[in-house]
């Protein structure tokens, strides 16, 4: 009997034993956002609420304290100098909505930052770095203008979308660049022959008398040394398609309108801004009707191949009419992105007794 209790007294030693050597080990931070989103680009709020969730193998893990700290850089960060903002060891058990407090941020200032945490289990190490990055928070940060194709249009019913065109020239070697833009009406944005961005039915709903969503696009891999492209398609969208009974339209306006305002950092430190204004052209091309809830009709025939790269010649095109619209209604984007989750190919194309073309895609879906 002595014997076994001599060994079951060792067995739970060494269990604590390797209990203390794993304790708190296990414990990292993970899913870092800055206002619910994930390495934001264009945040407007004063002082960015920040967020983190807390993965363990262990159970009943519950955070006491956390230290927050950010810099201009993620090498700043890491080597813990210049830190522009240390929270120090807080007592407190919460991980959501912390707010940002390294002092007044300015229009497209970038933070990194990271968090470690204390818990009743051991402690955390620092965490992966995230960022954010802030947009225009002043009005007077654009100096591009709203621009309108100067095109005949029947504002009564659907008509062909406008198609909006820049050339440009870059002459020395890009650190990075970054398209703000929006629309009344939707938009899709091209850059030397590719669209930018993966989102859809951009700029987003709103009460575009009140307020304009805008999106922020990082094209420095997209920009290229000499002669480059910009390309914007509108379309009717919510602010000018039909949207009550009695297919009425025109609800916010009667005319799309885009503003765009691109800015490009050298790495020799200067600086260059290509914005929409009057040396802009516009056209009509193969987008014959658009509507958000009535459809498109796309004419292939009339296809520009190459109209949004450079050298394309526009010399036929139109030009474009500057619009004079407040520029305080423009707020960084805060709807959930839209984009392409799924593609659903046809299982069978049928051609039926009237001689009309079907595609069956084997389920039901709408859109």
């Amino acid at each position: 009997m002595k014997t076994y209790f001599l060994f079951k007294s060792s067995m739970v030693l060494f269990l604590l034993f390797l209990c203390s050597v794993s304790y708190g080990k296990d414990i990292t931070l993970t899913h870092l956002q800055t206002e619910y989103k994930t390495n934001p680009v264009g945040i407007e709020a004063e002082q960015p609420r920040l967020s983190w969730e807390i993965k363990s193998t262990d159970r009943s893990v519950i955070q006491t304290a956390f230290q927050i700290r950010a810099a201009a850089s993620e090498a700043l960060l890491k080597s813990d100098k210049s830190l522009l903002w240390d929270s120090r060891k807080v007592e407190s058990g919460q991980s959501v909505h912390i707010p940002y407090s390294g002092g007044l941020l300015q229009s497209r200032e970038k933070i990194y930052w990271q968090v470690r945490i204390w818990t009743n289990k051991g402690n955390s190490s620092w965490s992966s770095p995230a960022s954010f990055e802030m947009g225009l928070l002043y009005p007077s940060d654009w100096i591009a203008s709203w621009i309108e194709a100067d095109i005949p249009e029947d504002i009564e019913k659907s008509g062909p979308s406008p198609y909006l065109r820049k050339e440009f020239t870059v002459g020395k070697e890009i650190k990075s660049a970054r398209i703000y833009t929006s629309a009344r009406g939707l938009y899709q944005l091209h850059l030397n022959g590719e669209k930018v961005g993966d989102e859809l039915f951009t700029p987003g709903w709103t009460s575009y008398h009140k307020r304009i969503q805008y999106q922020i696009y990082d094209v420095t891999q997209q920009l290229r040394k000499g002669t480059n492209a910009i390309g914007v398609i509108l379309g009717d969208g919510w602010y000018r398609g039909v949207l009550k009974w009695r297919s009425q339209r025109n609800h916010y306006g009667e005319k799309l309108q885009a503003i765009l305002q691109l800015e490009i950092t050298y790495t020799d430190g200067s600086k260059e801004t290509v914005v929409s204004d009057k040396s802009w052209k516009s056209n009509t091309g193969p987008i014959v009707k658009s509507d958000i809830y009535n459809g498109e009709s796309y004419d292939a025939r009339l296809e520009m191949k190459g109209w949004d790269n450079p050298h394309y010649p526009d010399s036929q095109w139109s030009g474009v009419i500057i619009k004079e619209v407040d520029k305080k209604l423009l707020v960084t984007s805060e709807s959930v992105p839209v984009r392409i989750t799924q593609t659903i190919k046809p299982i069978a194309k049928i051609i039926t007794p009237k001689n009309e073309l079907v595609f069956d895609f084997g389920q039901n879906f709408v859109g």
